[in-house]
């Protein structure tokens, strides 16, 4: 039976990969005088309310994420479902 679930998803770029976004954060800590973070990386979330069978509900998901959420080539991601 179908029912609601809610998950939350974590998307940022694999290691390796250069993050602009991250680069100008830090350099911007810098000018502001806090010298002691050593590296920023950005990344983005969804939260999602889906109706799927308990059964589906994490492959749905899945399927969404590697689909559309994130390019599976640079980045990664992390499910969280919520009760």
């Amino acid at each position: 039976m179908a029912e609601n679930r809610k998950a939350t998803v974590y998307v940022r770029l694999k290691d390796g990969v250069l993050d602009p976004q991250g680069v100008t954060i830090q350099k911007a800590l810098g000018q502001m005088g806090y010298n002691d973070f050593l590296s920023v990386r950005s990344g983005r979330f969804f939260e999602l309310e889906v109706n799927a069978d308990a059964a589906d509900v994490e492959q749905r998901i899945d399927e969404v994420c590697s689909r559309l959420l994130a390019n599976p080539v640079i980045e990664s991601y992390k499910v969280e479902l919520n009760s």
